[in-house]
């Protein structure tokens, strides 16, 4: 038998930033932007801050690749639950569900994203960089919307991109609120709003003859 390959260049390279960006993810999320060092993140992650530098040219550029994971990861949770489920309510649950279980699961939850935001706010550099990677969050999540639409023969009474931003805001409010008040939102509590918010768009909108 031979032996197995040994990863290239880009593998190895690939597999280390993977390491990072967990590492980056579970210390931030526990300790806060400013308190997790370059150096802890790492060390954890089995690197010295010399390979950090080789993979990321600073903290935020590492911010953004955690960011870029998370949002990547909210569009396969929607895509898995339209092609999971034909019905629209069971679509809009499931994607609901899934959005509550990341954000509410640590180290990967609403503490990070909160984390980012603010550190956007206070940022220009950083913001400018989170906006543009929340819009295309947005676009992507607008033409799953309009591919569902076209499929129900649904015209929505607005543009679906700003249907887009609503569940967007929806999404990170509800995030926010179960940080605080962790007992009063369970995990269906998202998925119910998601699937009332779809029914009023249907009653809203008008279908195509």
């Amino acid at each position: 038998m031979s032996a197995p390959s040994r990863p290239t260049r880009k593998e190895q390279q690939a597999r280390t930033r993977a390491a990072l960006v967990r590492s980056a993810t579970a210390a931030m999320a526990d300790k806060g932007l400013q308190a997790a060092s370059i150096a802890e993140i790492a060390a954890d992650a089995g690197f010295t801050k010399g390979a950090f530098y080789a993979n990321f040219a600073s903290k935020d550029e590492l911010l953004l690749a955690v960011l870029d994971e998370t949002f990547d990861r909210a569009i396969g949770d929607i895509e898995r639950a339209i092609r999971d489920h034909d019905d629209i309510d069971d679509q809009a649950r499931d994607a609901g569900d899934a959005w509550l279980t990341q954000t509410g699961a640590e180290p990967t939850g609403g503490r990070l994203f909160l984390e980012l935001m603010v550190h956007a706010v206070r940022d220009e550099t950083f913001r400018a960089a989170f906006v543009e990677r929340r819009r295309g969050l947005r676009d992507r999540v607008t033409e799953i919307y309009e591919a569902r639409a076209a499929e129900m023969g649904l015209r929505a009474p607005f543009p679906l991109e700003d249907a887009a931003r609503m569940t967007s805001v929806m999404a990170h409010g509800v995030a926010l609120d179960r940080l605080v008040e962790p007992d009063g939102i369970d995990d269906a509590f998202f998925g119910t709003m998601l699937v009332t918010f779809f029914a009023g768009l249907q009653v809203g909108g008008s279908t195509g003859e």
